[in-house]
C-alpha cells in the first residue's frame, strides 16, 4: 500500500474517532451517569475503564508493545513520544484530582442531607424542596458531563499526537495493535463472564 493510500486509511480511522465523540457528547446531556457504567461492556472491559472510556496513557504502552516486536523509532520520534506521555499524564492527574472533588462533593454532609430531603419530599409532591434537590443534582450532572468531556479530549489529542509522532505505517501497526487489544480484552471478557 501506498503513503497516501495509508494516510487515507488514518484520515478514515481519525474521523470514525471524531465522530464518535460528537454523538457521545450530545447523548450524554440526556444521561451522564449511564456512561459510567456502560450495560454493553463485560466485567473485565469496565475494569479497564477509565472516566468512560479508554485511559490515554495506555496508548504509549501499546506503542512500547509495538517497538518490542515490529516498530522502530528513530530518536526524535521516541523523544516526542516521551514529551506527550509527560503531558497526557500530566493531563489524566488533572482530571483525576477533580473527579476526586466531585466524588468528596457527592458524599458532602449538605449532598447527603438533600438526599434525605429528596426522599421525604418524593412521594409528596415537591414544592421548593424539591427544587433545591434537583438543582443540586443537576449541577452535579453538569460536573459530571465536563469531566467526561474533559478525558474525552485528553484521549483524542493523545490518539492524535502519537498518530502525528509516528510514520504512516507505523500509525497503521498502532492503529491495528489498538484494535486487536479491544476485540481480545471483549472475547476474554465474555469467555471468563459466561463461564
Amino acid at each position: 500500500m501506498s503513503e497516501i493510500e495509508l494516510r487515507g486509511l488514518i484520515s478514515k480511522l481519525t474521523t470514525h474517532h471524531k465522530a464518535y465523540y460528537t454523538a457521545k457528547w450530545a447523548a450524554i446531556g440526556e444521561d451522564v451517569l449511564a456512561f459510567f457504567g456502560p450495560v454493553w461492556l463485560n466485567p473485565l472491559e469496565k475494569s479497564c475503564f477509565w472516566l468512560t472510556g479508554w485511559k490515554p496513557s495506555t496508548a504509549f504502552r501499546m506503542v512500547e508493545r509495538l517497538r518490542k516486536s515490529t516498530v522502530v523509532l528513530v530518536e526524535a520520534q521516541a523523544k516526542k513520544l516521551e514529551e506527550l506521555r509527560v503531558k497526557t499524564r500530566f493531563e489524566e492527574e488533572k482530571i483525576e484530582r477533580e473527579m476526586e472533588r466531585y466524588q468528596v462533593a457527592m458524599a458532602d454532609r449538605k449532598m447527603v442531607e438533600l438526599a434525605r430531603l429528596g426522599c421525604h419530599v418524593g412521594g409528596g409532591g415537591g414544592g421548593e424542596s424539591m427544587v433545591v434537590v434537583e438543582a443540586a443534582v443537576k449541577g452535579l450532572a453538569m460536573g459530571l458531563e465536563k469531566m467526561v468531556k474533559a478525558a474525552d479530549c485528553v484521549r483524542l489529542k493523545t490518539l492524535m499526537g502519537i498518530l502525528d509522532i509516528l510514520a504512516p505505517p507505523q500509525c497503521v501497526e498502532f492503529l491495528a495493535e489498538t484494535a486487536a487489544f479491544q476485540v481480545q480484552l471483549r472475547r476474554w471478557g465474555n469467555e471468563r463472564h459466561n463461564q
